[in-house]
């Protein structure tokens, strides 16, 4: 049995599923009949509005045991390094970079997946449902009884869709109010991007033509599985409310949904199965063209969120400086690295580290870099083979918390020092060669 075969692929698809311990529990021709198969309860999941045009209406009907609704009050949970509040400390419009973030030792504390969240940057608020967060987290212990991008080790989801195991070189997305849990199998590190308000959708071809970048048969959804379990202590649902967390007590499991059917659903994706455009003739193309998932503002051609990767490929420009450029961008880079070297950063950009360079902050390959690809054999050549960073880009300007920039002891306080070395090539005389 493959993977494809527990799992439904295609992207923004009409899904339906149940599951086979249960079969015919869809009901037929309609979505809330007065009676459910098997005694259910129908239950929608709306991720937008009712009268949003048909191309961009998402909601799924679960088919679930008990209703969601049913559970005690919620009452405020701490919160601990998760955080919306972008005015903990000035500004810094340096160049950040970040070691590899701790993981907790097991033998030390139990950590789980909410525990272990930590808020690096981001911009915007979660009442008005614009902005974004960008979060690390690092935990050691799966989640018990708890509900609520990895780097290093795998984590298996529940969701009330059906499972997903995620490890590292995958992505996963969990959409705006679907129930989930994270079970870990030892020290798990990862990233998190957050969108408050928009959904994220394929990036437009345009002349690239029907097919390229992240092709939508690549993306896998989870097959209904249900649980109908109860326990002594109760289960405790954690949820993110207007940037703060809250919890609730409720007596069966949140993952006792045994069918369902729609287009709002949670997703994973590998990423070794983008398909990529680069150059082949000269230049170097603007990191755009590595774009998977694009998360659009109200503004055409600009994105609240995208989500780039730079993977393996080959390098076959004429004439070029082919490492990334000399940079200053309208839009905020926050970069991390899943495995491998950063072709433009060999050293100090370490796996489970990151970097932000933030609006017009100057940025592009350090000295070395720069020296090694200015007198390099230009011959076809395989490119970050072995390894894959990402690039989380926004249009806005992103504040870092106090935990990025003191609390966590990660910030690199010595990464312009990779730039010092540059100097002046410049040269009044010079004449063009004669071909």
């Amino acid at each position: 049995m493959t993977q494809r075969d527990l799992f439904s692929s295609g992207f923004g698809n009409e899904f339906s599923s149940e599951d086979p311990r249960c079969p015919g529990s869809l009901p037929e021709g309609q979505n809330n009949p007065q009676v459910c198969p098997y005694g259910l309860y129908a239950e929608q999941l709306s991720g937008s509005a009712f009268t949003c045009p048909r191309p961009a209406n998402k909601r799924s009907w679960l088919y679930r045991i008990i209703p969601s609704v049913k559970h005690k009050p919620f009452t405020p949970e701490p919160c601990g390094n998760l955080t919306e509040n972008w005015n903990e400390v000035e500004p810094d419009p340096n160049q950040l970079r970040w070691l590899p973030f701790t993981i907790p030792k097991s033998t030390e504390k139990k950590v789980d997946f909410v525990a272990g969240l930590h808020t690096i940057c981001g911009a915007g608020d979660a009442k008005s449902r614009n902005g974004i967060g960008i979060h690390i987290y690092t935990c050691n212990t799966s989640m018990v009884d708890r509900y609520i991008f990895p780097q290093q080790g795998k984590i298996l989801i529940t969701t009330e869709f059906g499972k997903m195991m995620v490890e590292p070189n995958e992505i996963c997305v969990i959409q705006q109010g679907m129930r989930f849990s994270v079970d870990v199998f030892g020290e798990t590190r990862g990233y998190i991007l957050e969108v408050y308000g928009a959904h994220f959708e394929l990036p437009d071809l345009g002349p690239i033509g029907a097919n390229g970048l992240a092709n939508p048969r690549d993306f896998l959804c989870p097959v209904a599985w249900y649980e109908d379990r109860q326990v002594a202590t109760g289960y405790t649902v954690i949820n993110k409310y207007q940037g703060k967390l809250f919890a609730c007590q409720q007596d069966f499991s949140p993952f006792n949904v045994v069918a369902w059917h729609g287009n709002y659903t949670p997703y994973k994706y590998n990423l070794k199965t983008f398909m990529v455009i680069n150059c082949v003739a000269f230049d170097h193309a603007d990191p755009s063209i590595f774009t998977v998932l694009t998360a659009k503002s109200t503004r055409p051609g600009v994105a609240i969120a995208d989500f780039v990767i730079f993977p393996p490929r080959w390098g076959v420009a004429d004439h070029t400086f082919r490492p990334p450029y000399y940079h200053r961008n309208c839009m905020s880079e926050f970069m991390g690295l899943i495995k491998g070297h950063y072709e433009a950063k060999e050293e100090g950009f370490q796996p489970g580290g990151a970097s932000l360079h933030s609006m017009m902050t100057p940025h592009g390959p350090d000295a070395d870099c720069f020296e090694k690809n200015s007198s390099a054999e230009l011959k076809p050549e395989r490119v970050a083979e072995g390894t894959m960073a990402f690039m989380f880009e926004s249009s806005y300007s992103m504040a870092v918390t106090k935990w990025g920039l003191e609390t966590c002891q990660k910030l690199d306080k010595s990464y312009y020092q990779c730039w010092e070395p540059l100097r002046s090539h410049f040269n009044p005389n010079w004449k063009p060669s004669k071909k």
